[in-house]
């Protein structure tokens, strides 16, 4: 199967249903809100005329920063009363943007900034973070989270696994390698993007100090039960062989040091951009459907339909395009449901260890 471009794919789920089921991803940027309002004031907005530009890259449907950005653009405009601020929502062509603009304009009841905060234009744009998206030296603040893990391809398959975390020896450095492309890259284009003193705040999944990373923490790894119950599919003839093998997921977790690395070497693209390290530190969030269930004593089955929901509202896009072209809709939508359905009955069964907990390394950059 020819190799795709991530942009030719990849789409959350659309229609509400990603900021519904990532609770965590909601919690991840509330809990550390505080650290983008610091690198706001040290910015001090108040310094400066014209438009404040903020971007939200990887924005799926503005759902789960909407709370965070409320405070955070009520800090912007108690510093500069007077400027102008655009908030621009990006992310990949085959984003849900119209729901973005009903979750911005407050049409699904939540409560938004455009009703509290004057003088905010919001606005969109159907650009990788990977590709330039703002004009050079026009951004104020860029913010990302949960996003840029995301590589633009995969480089290669992985052996008997979906996810690199499961990939070893050369499988595993040419993932290494082509996200230290990529993630070098993004940097670039952010700083090319920067005025001087802007900010860049940046909360990406990754490998924390312990081996820690996204549903691995210490209970039953959420990777490799995808692994497990993919192969469960070619064992029971749904799937063949080929689909599994092409059934890769276009992201690479970095480990704090691969994070900072560009950003501290003055031969890389971000630190020729401008980029410097202000702040970095390492995060666990807990599982918000794995503390409900061992905290109230919910039913192991409520507990395994709500969780479940959650990982399928970023996996499900590789785990489809995995499956061969030639299979009707109807035949992969089947497909992918009894997928999810043997992923939930594992659970229901036996939820002791089931956790997606966020493993996420915080960065706050600075353009010089």
């Amino acid at each position: 199967m020819a190799r795709e471009e991530t942009t030719d794919f990849m789409a959350m789920k659309g229609a509400g249903y990603y900021s519904k089921a990532t609770i965590g991803a909601k919690h991840v940027m509330d809990n550390a809100t505080q650290m983008v309002i610091d690198a706001v004031d040290r910015m001090d907005p108040s310094k400066r005329s014209g438009v404040f530009r903020a971007t939200d890259m990887g924005a799926a449907d503005g759902g789960t920063s909407l709370d965070m950005w409320r405070r955070v653009l009520a800090n912007v405009r108690e510093r500069a009363p007077e400027r102008p601020i655009e908030m621009i929502y990006t992310d990949l062509p085959r984003n849900d943007f119209s729901q973005v603009f009903q979750i911005v304009h407050g049409l699904t009841g939540e409560a938004t900034y455009l009703n509290e905060v004057s003088g905010i234009h919001a606005m969109a744009s159907a650009t990788s973070f990977h590709e330039a998206i703002l004009p050079s030296d026009t951004l104020d603040l860029g913010f990302s989270a949960t996003a840029s893990h995301y590589i633009t391809a995969v480089p290669c398959n992985i052996e008997n696994h979906v996810h690199m975390v499961g990939a070893t020896g050369k499988t595993r450095q040419a993932y290494e390698d082509k996200g230290a492309a990529d993630w070098d890259n993004m940097l670039a284009k952010r700083g090319a993007e920067m005025k001087r003193g802007a900010r860049l705040c940046l909360f990406n999944f990754g490998i924390d100090s312990e081996g820690q990373y996204l549903g691995n923490t210490g209970g039953v790894n959420m990777f490799d039960t995808f692994a497990l119950h993919w192969r469960s599919l070619v064992d029971d003839g749904l799937i063949t062989e080929e689909e599994f093998v092409n059934t890769n997921f276009p992201q690479v977790y970095r480990t704090q040091d691969q994070f900072i690395a560009p950003l501290n070497d003055k031969n890389s693209a971000a630190y020729a951009s401008g980029l410097r390290l202000e702040h970095v530190e390492a995060r666990v969030v807990r599982c918000p459907f794995e503390q409900q269930y061992s905290e109230a004593g919910e039913d192991p089955k409520e507990f395994a339909s709500d969780y479940i929901p959650t990982l399928r509202s970023w996996s499900e896009p590789t785990f489809a395009n995995g499956l061969s072209r030639e299979r009707s809709p109807v035949d992969r939508a089947g497909i992918i449901d009894t997928f999810y359905q043997r992923y939930e009955a594992m659970v229901a069964n036996c939820p002791e260890g089931h956790a997606m907990d966020y493993v996420h390394i915080y960065l706050v950059c600075m353009k010089q």
